[in-house]
């Protein structure tokens, strides 16, 4: 090489360094740190929108397995009206001595068996009542009376049955509580 060139190339590699220098002295942030930065900013929103999808598939989850657990309270809500006229229907007629009445009435107890138990595989329970302490999250008091030998606050009749669905109040119990 000759002088010269190599007085060329010194000069430019002098030149690089202070551009360099000046770069990295200055207040503004090198193309290196605004890359770092973003890349930072990008992690966090994903760390973010990877939270945010974590919770809205629990969420769905959850809503999915209410809809499968409490979707039919609707319909079993309309069930109980037909259950209710059943017993109606026997109360009404079971005292008659007429045979063929009383074949009607088993049958009619036939039927309504049959009915619950079909209605219990999706999750309808019957809440007890009679004889048990008057719980308001599940019993409906009509009214007050005096019975001997019942318990404060015990349930001494029963006018309309209550259903829990899945472990949640469907429909109170009506009662009558002991003063």
């Amino acid at each position: 090489m000759t002088e010269q060139t190599e007085n060329n190339t010194e000069e430019n590699v002098e030149e690089l360094k202070v551009a360099s220098e000046a770069e990295t002295s200055s207040d503004e942030p090198t193309e290196v740190e605004k890359l770092e930065t973003e890349l930072a900013e990008a992690k966090t929103k994903y760390a973010y929108l990877a939270a945010e999808l974590d919770n809205t598939q629990k969420r769905f989850e959850r809503e999915r397995e209410n809809l499968l657990k409490y979707g039919s309270e609707k319909i079993l809500k309309e069930m109980l009206e037909v259950v209710d006229n059943f017993e109606r229907t026997v109360d009404a007629i079971s005292s008659d001595e007429d045979e063929k009445v009383k074949n009607i009435v088993v049958g009619i107890e036939m039927v309504k068996k049959q009915l619950l138990d079909g209605l219990k595989k999706f999750g309808l329970e019957e809440v007890k009542a009679l004889g048990e302490a008057f719980d308001p999250n599940f019993h409906e008091a009509v009214a007050q009376e005096t019975v001997d030998g019942a318990k404060e606050e015990e349930i001494t009749k029963e006018y309309q049955k209550g259903y829990t669905l899945n472990g949640r109040l469907l429909r109170a119990s009506k009662v009558v509580v002991n003063k």
